[in-house]
């Protein structure tokens, strides 16, 4: 009796899995997986600098004080600019030994501050401003979240419409009447160079006030990425 139970449970399960592969089966057929791009160049639209000050004191005390001072004078003379963003950076402290590592020469602070700004003269003007105190670390250039996002929507249409025409011309090639959409991903990427200033960048100890820069911004790449599956009707 058992031997004919188990039986019958062994051959109901094998029935439940063909009724299952039978309905699972027609996914597995007829589908092809496509994708299709849309790519759009973009005047950089953002300005991001980082410039730093670096000063050296025996006495830490005053050494804090004075890179402080000078930081506190950096935002009031960024207030002029309400075009720009400022904000203050990393800031650190260390130990300067002599030769053998052994005595305590004296003290060093660096402190940084970061601009940003789609207004590119008022960001030019505020930076020569402050490398009478600070010296430049980098300036790039980028797409402006805003700008990035209305190209990124815009072509996310576009990257949907050459999906679709590519899955209608492979419909056709193989003769189907159409297809359904059986899944789509749709992912954003950003290409940019980082160029620089078309005049360098001059330190406070060169001359008294540095001249204003000519800046050439560049461009970037967006681009979207449309990528899944179609099932051939």
């Amino acid at each position: 009796m058992r031997k004919i139970i188990l039986s019958s449970l062994l051959v109901a399960s094998a029935c439940g899995l063909a009724t299952l592969t039978q309905a699972a089966d027609p996914l597995n057929y007829n589908i092809v997986n496509i994708q299709a791009d849309a790519t759009r160049k973009v005047s950089n639209d953002e300005m991001l600098a980082v410039l730093f000050i670096e000063k050296s004191n025996k006495q830490p005390a005053e050494l804090a004080t004075q890179i402080n001072q000078l930081m506190s004078q950096a935002v009031a003379t960024a207030r002029k600019y309400p075009q720009v963003k400022i904000e203050t950076g990393s800031q650190s402290t260390y130990p300067i030994y002599d030769n053998d590592n052994r005595k305590l020469k004296e003290w060093r602070g660096r402190a940084e501050v970061r601009l940003e700004s789609t207004d590119f003269k008022a960001a030019s003007q505020l930076i020569s401003e402050l490398q009478q105190n600070f010296q430049t670390q980098s300036i790039n250039f980028t797409v402006s979240d805003a700008q990035r996002k209305k190209v990124e929507n815009e072509l996310m249409v576009e990257a949907s419409k050459n999906f679709q025409q590519r899955a209608q011309a492979l419909a056709q090639a193989w003769s189907k009447s159409g297809y359904n959409l059986v899944n789509l991903n749709l992912n954003t990427s950003n290409y940019g160079g980082q160029p620089v200033p078309r005049m360098a960048m001059m330190k406070a100890a060169m001359a008294d006030a540095v001249p204003e820069q000519e800046m050439a911004a560049g461009e970037s790449n967006i681009t979207v990425n449309a990528n899944g599956s179609i099932q051939f009707k």
